[in-house]
């Protein structure tokens, strides 16, 4: 009964995640076991990105110890970007506003604003990939402004301006990370 009951308390989780539902994320730190949960949807989401990274890595051939450590490292930026992200918007918005929420408790509403990230494999679907990219990226975006609007008690313009500045960054670090696995992987097909 107890596994049914998480089961059915992940979903809700993510159905709220998933719909931008903003008492969701203003209230989701008081939830049981909440940033387990955001936790765990950005280990999903990076999950996600390091196997559709290995999907496309195949396409270079690579030798097995190439592809373990472009996946993981393709993980790993996802994870790393995820706190650093957090961390900017925390350091960001105690230089702008001194009464600002404890970092931890920040963490829970961008962690989830990650969810749809966790799709992110089906980015590898050939003619599919970059308005599937766009639209998770967008979508990811939206969840990040509700979750800083929510965890900074800020309003929207200036939750968007965090987001929307951090989000870009984080961005264009794991996409330099991508380009360097697969420029390492296979350096002879790029130039």
């Amino acid at each position: 009964m107890g596994q049914r009951h998480s089961i059915r308390g992940l979903r809700r989780v993510l159905a709220d995640a998933l719909t931008l539902n903003q008492d969701f994320y203003e209230h989701s730190y008081r939830y049981p076991k909440a940033a387990r949960s955001a936790r765990g949807i950005v280990g999903l989401a990076a999950l996600s990105h390091g196997l559709g990274s290995g999907l496309i890595l195949l396409l270079y051939r690579p030798f097995l110890p190439q592809l373990v450590v472009g996946v993981l490292i393709n993980a790993l930026a996802v994870l790393a970007g995820y706190y650093l992200w957090t961390y900017a918007l925390w350091k960001l918005n105690t230089l702008l506003a001194p009464s600002t929420p404890p970092y931890r408790e920040l963490l829970i509403p961008v962690g989830f604003a990650y969810t749809p990230q966790i799709l992110n494999l089906l980015t590898v679907i050939p003619l599919l990939g970059r308005p599937i990219t766009l639209a998770l990226a967008g979508w990811t975006l939206l969840g990040a402004i509700a979750a800083v609007r929510a965890g900074l008690n800020t309003g929207l313009v200036k939750a968007a301006l965090l987001a929307g500045v951090g989000f870009t960054l984080v961005q264009v670090g794991i996409g330099l990370v991508q380009a360097g696995v697969q420029d390492w992987v296979a350096p002879s097909l790029l130039q």
